[in-house]
């Protein structure tokens, strides 16, 4: 019986490994670039939940996923003169009627609980009194950090009470913050490892079967003479 060719099963290993783990890469990095991303905070408006100069990962998203409580990426080209993407948390959804008295933010009458907002005293910020109802489709937003924060209260005469389109909202901030990064990176170094591994068996078997060609075409020993 004819036995297989030295290396055969390493090189094998290395035709699938190879592909595989280039391929698992590959597959990590679109998936993590279609479904997830990044943003730095460039503000003060959303202390002490997400401090200036803090990365924040987030799942892309659109309008018919928020919920009440999201912190939200919307963008929002002309409400503001210096950016188009706004960072800030959903209070009111279609809807709902948002009111405060300049202290204490109800949402359909019931006080909202804000652990969220920085600092005591001002929940509604502003000191000043609103009354929102919440147009189909629309968000009511504002910021954690209140005293700064320009949001939804400060565009209440707009015709809308200062909410933004549902479908202005383009991702949705994580609360695990190193949940995308450990899932990315340990996809990403999986299918790195897998294709080094598929590269060594593929050499590896080059040259166990290099090894076995040199040793069957070498000629045999000359017999010694007595």
């Amino acid at each position: 019986m004819r036995s297989g060719r030295p290396g055969r099963g390493l090189r094998i290993a290395g035709w699938i490994l190879l592909p595989l783990g280039v391929l698992t890469a590959l597959a990590t990095v679109l998936v993590g670039d279609t479904f997830f991303g990044g943003h730095t905070v460039g503000s003060d408006s959303m202390e002490p939940t997400y401090p200036r100069g803090d990365t924040v990962f987030t799942k892309k998203i659109d309008g018919a996923e928020v919920r009440r409580g999201d912190v939200v990426f919307c963008y929002l080209p002309g409400r503001y003169a210096d950016t188009d993407l706004v960072f800030q948390r959903v209070i009111g959804v279609g809807g709902d009627r948002v009111r405060s008295d300049g202290r204490q933010v109800y949402v359909n009458g019931t006080p909202l609980r804000e652990s969220y907002v920085a600092g005591a005293g001002d929940m509604g910020g502003a000191g000043e009194d609103y009354d929102v109802k919440v147009p189909e489709g629309r968000l009511f937003v504002m910021g954690d950090n209140r005293d700064v924060s320009r949001d939804s209260r400060f565009f209440v005469d707009d015709g809308v009470g200062g909410t933004i389109p549902a479908d202005a909202v383009r991702e949705r901030a994580l609360e695990g913050k190193a949940v995308p990064v450990l899932t990315a990176v340990g996809g990403l170094a999986g299918g790195i490892v897998v294709a080094l591994a598929g590269l060594g068996c593929g050499l590896a078997g080059w040259l166990v079967g290099r090894s076995a060609r040199r040793a069957a075409g070498s000629p045999p020993p000359p017999y010694a003479v007595a």
